[in-house]
């Protein structure tokens, strides 16, 4: 244990205040791009990092996705920019075919769609690939089946012809409860060993609430294998929980997970089998104030972080209180969040973060991306200009947290 989580761990003070600087990082705040057309605005940002080689500048793959403004989750085929210097500059999003929607039969209906959404790429280091998972989304007339199977795609970046491969799915085991899963927004961990930890939430089709799993999955660099899945979680809150990630730290896995009106978290020594849900708080006891959306980690050797949006913050005008985007450091024994370490990574501009994602750039540098999602709360959801008028442009947002420690390692 480090000098500086000893300290943290057992005196319980933190020097620095909130919105103050980390001693172990700085924030860069850039934008990739901003600009939208008024009836449709990208979201889904999520980038990926490819090593550079011989010990080079890595190559940023962000993919997103178009959201058509007057209905509701209604999205389109991913799209990729690139960034080979480090996310100065960024080549303009270019859709790729392989992810166009497709026709699908379900229930007797042969006229419905069925297109790849809240798409997460993250490199495989064992195999040397770009892997990217998430999953599927019905639609029937162009509007969201909300009755409907649901599954985990993935696909493979291709670095030299600069394209994804035509997505599969993951075979799961055949048993209702998983006739609607997926590993949507979810955040992975990849062991020494190739395998993958992939959190997944599920529920029979039909049923209102959702449970969590971690599944480990075997990948050869082309075919992604279920092999077996842990304990299964849930609430009897609302949808229960959902869109979880999980990732490790100090010789522990955590998962932190979704639900309609709390954030949770849980911890396992083996990465399967997980303690009984415990809600967000602050170390003061108050709750986080995280709620119907989604919490992603940043675990570093010296600290290990949350990244989530919250009440409470001056923000009750933005949709589900989801802007803006704060980070700060978790008690990994107490599963607290520090609320003296607290620091915004995104600000706020009327629009909502709550899709975003972390990405391990580099050794140097961890990438919070997110876009401004250019709906609003009703009963005008779909008019952008309330949002305009507070700043908000539809800007993919990239924060980069950069480490003091050049000798820091991370999971």
């Amino acid at each position: 244990m480090s000098i500086l989580r000893f300290i943290l761990f057992f005196t319980g003070v933190i020097t620095f205040s909130s919105y103050a600087a980390d001693p172990l990082y700085d924030i860069e705040l850039t934008v990739a791009r901003q600009g939208f057309d008024k009836k449709m605005c990208w979201v889904h940002a999520r980038a990926g990092a490819i090593p550079g080689k011989d010990g080079g500048r890595p190559t940023a793959v962000m993919t997103l996705q178009k959201l058509m403004l007057s209905g509701s989750d209604i999205f389109y085929a991913l799209n990729e920019m690139r960034s080979t210097d480090g996310g100065v500059t960024w080549t303009e999003p270019k859709e790729h075919a392989s992810f166009a929607r497709q026709p699908f039969k379900y229930d007797g209906k042969d006229d419905l769609e069925m297109t790849v959404c809240d798409f997460t790429p993250a490199w495989h280091k064992k195999t040397g690939k770009l892997l990217g998972t998430g999953h599927t989304a019905m639609y029937e007339k162009n509007k969201i089946m909300h009755v409907r199977p649901r599954m985990t795609p993935y696909s493979v970046y291709d670095p030299e012809k600069k394209s994804w491969s035509k997505w599969k799915t993951i075979v799961m085991p055949k048993d209702a409860k998983f006739s609607n899963s997926g590993a949507g927004s979810v955040q992975r961990y990849d062991l020494a060993n190739g395998d993958i930890l992939l959190p997944i939430y599920f529920k029979e089709i039909g049923t209102k609430r959702y449970s969590v799993t971690v599944l480990r999955c075997s990948f050869d660099g082309s075919e992604l294998k279920y092999v077996e899945h842990g304990s299964e979680l849930t609430v009897p809150i609302g949808r229960g929980l959902y869109e979880p990630s999980v990732t490790h730290f100090d010789g522990r896995y955590y998962l932190t997970l979704r639900n309609d009106e709390s954030g949770y978290v849980a911890v396992s020594d083996d990465g399967l089998n997980y303690s009984s849900p415990k809600k967000w708080a602050f170390d003061d006891g108050k709750s986080l104030g995280n709620y119907n959306t989604q919490q992603h980690w940043v675990s570093h050797s010296d600290a290990l972080f949350l990244v989530y949006t919250r009440k409470g913050a001056d923000n009750d005008h933005v949709f589900r209180h989801r802007a803006p985007i704060f980070i700060a450091r978790v008690d990994p024994e107490k599963l607290q969040v520090i609320r003296a370490s607290e620091q915004i990574l995104v600000p706020e501009k009327g629009a909502r973060l709550g899709n975003f994602s972390v990405t391990q750039f580099s050794k140097n540098e961890t990438w919070v991306t997110v876009t401004e999602w250019m709906q609003t709360i009703g009963p005008k959801y779909n008019d952008p200009e309330k949002l305009m008028k507070m700043g908000a442009d539809n800007r993919v947002w990239v924060a980069k947290v950069k480490w003091k420690n050049p000798n820091g390692e991370f999971d």
